[in-house]
Formats: C-alpha cells, sequence, structure tokens
C-alpha cells in the first residue's frame, strides 16, 4: 500500500490522533501513512483518493475517538498501535475525549457559576462576576477579572445549553487541532473584545459565552476556507443560519433580549485570528 504515490492532506499537532485516522485510512483500504515534517505530522494518503480522505477527516475531527476509529485500528494493526479502548467506551468517556483540558474547564466554570445561581448565590455572583459600571484604569488594574467574567454568566437553561454544546464541539475541535495555546488566546481576545463592545453599547447588565461562541464560530469557518488542509470546518448551512440569527438579533424581530454588539464582535476577532494564523502558516 505504501509503495503507491502519497500526498499531504492534513497536518495534526499530536502523533497519536494523527496515526490513528491513519490506521483508519487503512482499514478502509486508502493508502496512507502519517509523515513528521518541520516538528509537525501531516497525514498523507494516496493522490486518487485525497477527496475521500478528506470527507472521512472531516467526520473524524468532529469526533476522534469515536469507537469506530478504535476497532478500525485494532482490526488492521492490533492493540498496538490503537488507545486503551476502556478510555472511550460510553459517553462520559467520549465527552471528556472530545475537547481538551483548557475547553472542558470553560465548560465546567460556565456550568458551575450557573447551577451556584440557581441555588440562591445569583445575586452574589451577578455582582462580582459582572463587567464594570464604568471603565477606568485603577478598577481594570484591581479587578482584571470583569473583563471575561461576563462570559460565565448565564440567565436561562436554555442560553447556557445552546452555549456551551457551540463552545464544547468547536472550541474542541480547535483545541485539538490547533493547540491549546490557541484556544487560550481566542478565549481570551474574543471575551475581552465582545465584553467591551457589549457595555460600550448597553451598559454593564448583560453576560453569557455568546460573544466567544461567534469566535469559535467564525474561526472555524474562516480556517476551514482558508486552510481546509488543518481538516476543521462548517457547513455553509450552520453559516448560513448562525449569521441569520445574528442578523435577526440586530434587528429586534425575536422575542428574547440579546448581546448582538458581543455576537458581532466575537465573529469577527474568531475570523481575524484564523486570518492571522493562515498568514503566519504561508509566511513560514
Amino acid at each position: 500500500m505504501d509503495s503507491l504515490p502519497l500526498q499531504p492532506l492534513v497536518k495534526v499537532d499530536q502523533q497519536a490522533i494523527g496515526q490513528l485516522f491513519v490506521d483508519y485510512l487503512r482499514s478502509l483500504e486508502i493508502p496512507a501513512k502519517l509523515v513528521e515534517q518541520d516538528h509537525a505530522h501531516w497525514i498523507c494518503v494516496a493522490a486518487n483518493q485525497v477527496e475521500q480522505a478528506k470527507q472521512l477527516f472531516n467526520e473524524f475531527a468532529l469526533q476522534p475517538y469515536h469507537p469506530k476509529y478504535q476497532q478500525a485500528a485494532q482490526q488492521h494493526n492490533g492493540a498496538q498501535t490503537s488507545m486503551p479502548s476502556h478510555a472511550f467506551s460510553g459517553v462520559k468517556q467520549q465527552f471528556f475525549a472530545q475537547a481538551g483540558p483548557f475547553t472542558l474547564i470553560v465548560f465546567g466554570a460556565c456550568w458551575l457559576v450557573y447551577i451556584l445561581a440557581n441555588l440562591g448565590l445569583g445575586r452574589d455572583l451577578f455582582s462580582s462576576l459582572s463587567f464594570y459600571s464604568q471603565l477606568d484604569a485603577q478598577r481594570l488594574v484591581t479587578e482584571p477579572w470583569r473583563l471575561i467574567g461576563p462570559a460565565f454568566l448565564h440567565f436561562s437553561l436554555l442560553h447556557i445549553a445552546f452555549n456551551t454544546l457551540w463552545w464544547w464541539q468547536l472550541g474542541g475541535a480547535i483545541e485539538r487541532i490547533f493547540g491549546r495555546w490557541q484556544i487560550v488566546n481566542l478565549f481570551l481576545l474574543s471575551a475581552i473584545a465582545s465584553n467591551v463592545g457589549q457595555f460600550i453599547v448597553s451598559g454593564p447588565n448583560f453576560g453569557g459565552l455568546s460573544g466567544v461562541v461567534y469566535a469559535v464560530v467564525g474561526f472555524a469557518w474562516f480556517a476551514g476556507w482558508l486552510m481546509p488542509e488543518r481538516g476543521i470546518g462548517l457547513s455553509k448551512s450552520i453559516v448560513g443560519f448562525l449569521l441569520i440569527w445574528l442578523l435577526l438579533g440586530f434587528v429586534d424581530v425575536l422575542p428574547i433580549n440579546m448581546a448582538n454588539t458581543a455576537h458581532l464582535v466575537g465573529l469577527v476577532v474568531g475570523c481575524a485570528m484564523a486570518w492571522v494564523i493562515a498568514k503566519q502558516q504561508k509566511s513560514s
């Protein structure tokens, strides 16, 4: 199989993840190999099967620890090159495997704040985490956490479920494919920028992870367009739905209040960060 001409398909940061996908492709009789180059790992596949492999990788990137990949790897190479099957059995294991540590920390922090708020600490938590009543240098120094604090505040079950599901799915994919520091930077930049923008427009009474969610949406959207070899992206239908939802918020026809400015600023930050990374990648 490896004697056939191969060409690069996608670059991955983790060797184990790359090898797992290579083993899966080989189980489907698709020639593939993991090649290390310039401190990165490239999945290479037969030139005549690149399109099929690309579609398979897009599915793999969303749920790399699905049991079918483990089973395929074990059938093809035995247990030596696959990850321990016990780590990926059941919903709990798959949940933790889908996202990296930072994504899960933010996910857990949002739910912890929400649960505590519903146990009677809502007023205290809002007072502690809400944005500044007014921006001044002294409070920026003494209470810097308020720049990102509103991202952890949610006011309904639907609100937090929607936000944390998108964050877990897309934030987790970004952390796996681009690395932990990229998702940390994206979270901090988008949370601060979207919170400042929303404060300027509507004042300090807002909260939610929505600005960050739109940032990971924008990042995945532009990264899929500018860096398709990295194996992350969003379908046009999903992007279209979220952009229409954003527009409906601005024209004020929805029955719920939304932090529209935070959404827009987050989207711009995510798109811009993906563009910067793509430019750095091409120049390196």
